[in-house]
C-alpha cells in the first residue's frame, strides 16, 4: 500500500474547489517522451529455520530487516519513532499490514532499468536476510499461515483498516495480512488518453491475473482457486474494489472518477504524525467541513491523495493508472508484469490493437470475466468464444510488437519484448504458475506444503 514519504507545501494546500481535486488527474498529464514506468512488487518474509513470519520487535525481524537495508544507502522513514519505511534512489521500501517486504520502484524509462532495479532490491533483500536467518517468499497469498499467525506492523493505517474491513466484507483481512501481489504504474498524456488506457486495463486485467495465477493454497491445502488472492478482492469491500462499469459509459473521464472517489467511504485523516480514524465517514462531509471527528476543518490536497490510495478497484487513477491484477512471484514475474502493460499502452497501435479484442463486451460480460478468472484461470470462457488462453495468446502477440516498436534497446541491443518470455511459456504450455504449484504439492511434495520454501523463495 501506498507509503507517505512526502511533505512539502503543495500537499499541505486546502482544498478550495472541485478543480483542486481534478488538479491532482490533470497534473499527471505527459507528453509521451516523459513517460514512465513504475513497478511495486511485494513477498513474504519468513525466518529460515522454522518458517515463522518474524516480528516487528523481534531480534532479526522486520525493523532489523529495514535497520540492514540501510549499508546500500536507504534512509529509514519514522512513525512515532519507528521505521516503517525506507527511501532512496530506487524508490521506497514499506511494509504490508503481516510484515509482506514491498518495493515502490522509481519511475524509469525502460524495462531494462526496472529489472535492474528488481534485481538489486532482491539482491540487497537477500544479503540482510542472510545475515539474519530470514528468507523471502514469492507468491500470490501465504501457502501455509492462518490469520493467527501472523504479526500487524506499527503502522497507524493498518490498525484502522483492520478494525474497519470485517464490517464491510469476510475476506478484507486476508487482502492486508496474507496476500502478495505486484502491479505496475504507468502515464498518461491527456485525459482521453486516460480513459482509453484505463477502458484497456480494466478489460484485460483478467489476462493477467490469469497468467500470473500464483495463490492456490490456504492453510496448507489447495483452496479451489487458482488466484485465491483475486478472488478475496470480491469479498473485501464492494464500496472501493470492482470492475467499475462507468469506465466503460460514453464521456468517462477524471470528473466521473471523481465522483466515484467522493463517494468511496474514507478510512482515516493523517494529522501531525498520527493517524485519525474516519472509517466509514464521508469525504463529501469533510469538503463542507462537517467530518465529526474534525469539525470545522477541511481538507488538504494530501488529504484526497491519501484517499485516493484507499480505493482499490483492478485498475487505480491517481496521478497516473495502476494495474493492480496479478498475483506476487519470483524474479522473471516482476519484470514481466511492466512488459505486458507497457507494450500493451506505451504504443498507439498496440493500445488500439487492445482495445479492438474487448471493446464489444458488455458490463455484465466483463464482471462474468472478473468473476471466474480466479477459479478458472486460463480456462475461463470470454464473449464470442474461446477462453483466456485463446485471447492471452492474442494480448501477448500485441504486447510483443508494441515493446518491439518502442526499440528501448539495452547494451547488446536487446529490445524489451524478452522480459514476455515467462508469460509466453504460460501460453505455450497452458500451464499457470499455480497449476505448476499444485502438480509439485500433489505429486512430487506428496502434500507437504513445507517444500515450497526450498523451491519458492528468492
Amino acid at each position: 500500500m501506498t507509503q507517505r514519504t512526502d511533505d512539502t507545501p503543495e500537499t499541505h494546500r486546502m482544498i478550495e474547489s472541485r478543480d483542486d481535486l481534478l488538479a491532482v488527474f490533470a497534473k499527471g498529464e505527459k507528453p509521451q517522451e516523459r513517460w514512465r514506468i513504475g513497478t511495486e512488487h511485494e513477498k513474504f518474509v519468513y525466518r529460515v529455520a522454522d518458517h515463522r513470519t518474524p516480528s516487528y520487535d523481534e531480534a532479526g525481524g522486520i525493523r532489523d530487516l529495514l535497520n540492514g537495508l540501510t549499508e546500500y544507502g536507504w534512509e529509514p522513514v519514522l512513525e512515532n519513532g519507528n521505521a516503517i519505511a525506507l527511501s532512496g534512489p530506487d524508490g521506497t521500501i514499506s511494509l504490508e499490514p503481516a510484515g509482506q517486504f514491498e518495493l515502490s520502484g522509481a519511475a524509469l524509462e525502460n524495462l531494462h532499468q526496472t529489472c535492474a532495479e528488481a534485481g538489486r532490491h532482491l539482491n540487497q533483500c537477500k544479503a540482510v536476510g542472510k545475515q539474519l536467518g530470514i528468507g523471502f517468499l514469492g507468491l500470490g497469498m501465504w501457502p501455509d499461515k492462518t490469520r493467527g499467525e501472523l504479526p500487524i506492523m506499527p503502522k497507524g493505517r493498518y490498525a484502522i483498516m483492520l478494525n474497519y474491513m470485517p464490517k464491510v466484507g469476510s475476506l478484507g483481512l486476508d487482502m492486508m495480512l496474507r496476500t502478495c501481489t505486484i502491479q505496475v504504474n504507468l502515464d498518461y498524456s491527456s485525459e482521453a488518453d486516460m480513459a482509453k488506457k484505463f477502458r484497456v486495463g480494466l478489460a484485460l486485467q483478467p489476462v493477467a491475473t490469469a497468467l500470473f495465477a500464483n495463490s492456490p493454497l490456504t492453510e496448507g491445502k489447495p483452496n479451489g482457486y487458482r488466484s485465491f488472492r483475486s478472488h478475496i478482492w470480491e469479498d473485501t469491500d464492494a464500496d472501493r474494489t470492482g470492475m467499475l462499469p462507468f469506465v466503460f459509459e460514453d464521456g468517462f473521464g477524471y470528473e466521473r472518477y471523481l465522483d466515484y472517489a467522493l463517494n468511496v467511504p474514507m478510512y482515516f485523516v493523517y494529522r501531525d504524525g498520527k493517524y485519525i480514524d474516519v472509517a466509514g465517514e464521508s469525504f463529501h462531509a469533510f469538503l463542507d467541513g462537517k467530518l465529526p471527528q474534525l469539525p470545522g476543518e477541511k481538507p488538504r490536497r494530501s488529504d484526497f491523495v491519501d484517499h485516493l490510495s484507499t480505493i482499490f478497484p483492478e485498475v487505480r487513477l491517481k496521478s497516473f493508472l495502476e494495474m493492480r491484477g496479478a498475483d506476487g512471484g519470483r524474479w522473471g514475474k516482476i519484470c514481466a508484469l511492466p512488459a505486458l502493460w507497457v507494450g500493451l499502452l506505451y504504443d498507439s497501435q498496440a493500445l488500439d490493437a487492445a482495445w479492438d479484442l474487448v471493446k464489444d463486451w458488455t458490463i455484465e460480460e466483463r464482471s462474468q470475466v472478473r468473476h471466474d478468472v480466479p477459479k478458472l484461470a486460463l480456462k475461463t470462457s470470454v464473449p464470442g468464444g474461446g477462453n483466456v488462453h485463446d485471447l492471452a495468446r492474442q494480448v501477448l502477440d500485441i504486447a510483443s510488437d508494441g515493446l518491439s516498436r518502442r526499440a528501448r534497446l539495452n547494451s547488446a541491443g536487446d529490445n524489451e519484448s524478452g522480459f514476455l518470455d515467462p508469460l509466453h511459456e504460460v501460453v505455450a504450455t497452458g500451464v499457470t504458475p499455480a497449476d505448476r504449484l499444485l502438480d509439485k504439492y500433489e505429486n512430487e511434495w506428496n502434500g507437504d506444503v513445507s517444500r515450497i520454501y526450498e523451491e519458492f523463495s528468492f
